[in-house]
This record gives C-alpha cells, sequence and structure tokens, in this order.
C-alpha cells in the first residue's frame, strides 16, 4: 500500500512582514487609507475622535482571533444568526386565526383508501430469507 505525505498546518497563513501576515498588512493599509480621509475631511478635535475609533476597529480586525478565527468571520456569523434564529415557535392562535379567515373556499376531495392488505408472518420471513441470500433462495412449492 502507497503512504502518501499529508500537510498539515495549512490553516496558518504566510508571514510577509516579521509577524504580520498579508491580510493583516491589507487591513492595516485600508485602516490608514481612512485615518488619512479624516485628517483631510475633519478639523482636528473629531480627527482625534475618529483616529482612536479606527485604529481600535483596524486592530479588531487585524489582531484578534475569537475561537481560532479572523474577527470579520465572527462578525459575520454574528450577522447571520441574528438574522435567522436557530429557534423556531409555533404559536397555534396564530394557525387558528388564519383559519377562521375566510379566504377562498377550498373544494376536498375525497377518495376511498383501501387499507393495505398485511402479509401473513411466514410470508414475510421468506421474502427477507430471499432478500438475505441475494436472490439465491427459492422458496419452495
Amino acid at each position: 500500500m502507497e503512504q502518501f505525505l499529508v500537510p498539515q498546518f495549512i490553516e496558518v497563513e504566510p508571514k510577509i512582514i516579521g509577524f504580520i501576515t498579508a491580510r493583516q498588512f491589507i487591513i492595516c493599509l485600508v485602516g490608514a487609507g481612512f485615518l488619512f480621509l479624516a485628517y483631510k475631511l475633519a478639523d482636528f478635535s473629531l480627527f482625534i475622535l475618529l483616529g482612536i475609533i479606527i485604529v481600535i476597529i483596524t486592530f479588531l480586525f487585524a489582531f484578534i482571533p475569537i475561537n481560532g478565527r479572523p474577527f470579520h468571520y465572527f462578525l459575520l456569523n454574528l450577522i447571520q444568526t441574528l438574522k435567522k434564529p436557530s429557534l423556531r415557535v409555533w404559536y397555534k392562535e396564530k394557525e387558528k386565526e388564519k383559519e377562521l379567515k375566510p379566504k377562498e373556499e377550498k373544494k376536498e376531495i375525497i377518495r376511498a383508501v383501501e387499507p393495505k392488505r398485511q402479509l401473513p408472518p411466514s410470508r414475510l420471513s421468506e421474502l427477507s430469507l430471499i432478500v438475505d441470500t441475494g436472490g439465491s433462495y427459492r422458496e419452495e412449492k
């Protein structure tokens, strides 16, 4: 039997500058761009306030993992969880209200249903034996 080399640590991102990965470097560049826009568009006191907020958000997205995953995955999962709750509750009263409202009358089709005939136990055992043997067993007549 051939042996294959299985790659390990495939989730480790390669470092490009010191301890910073490519993803972290790009996030820091985007944060610096926002800081530059805040510096050009706002007065100094507003720039300080916006700068603190931008640095905190940039640091959070770039360097803080939650459960071993980057922060933006956590944020996306949080938004998905808030949009679609996992607990579904059936309110029987609302269903009764819907039934009471007259919509359009539905014509009910009533069909006679024949009860399925039950096989005798001996026939069932013969059929199971045929299935178990792959069809090589033939019943005796």
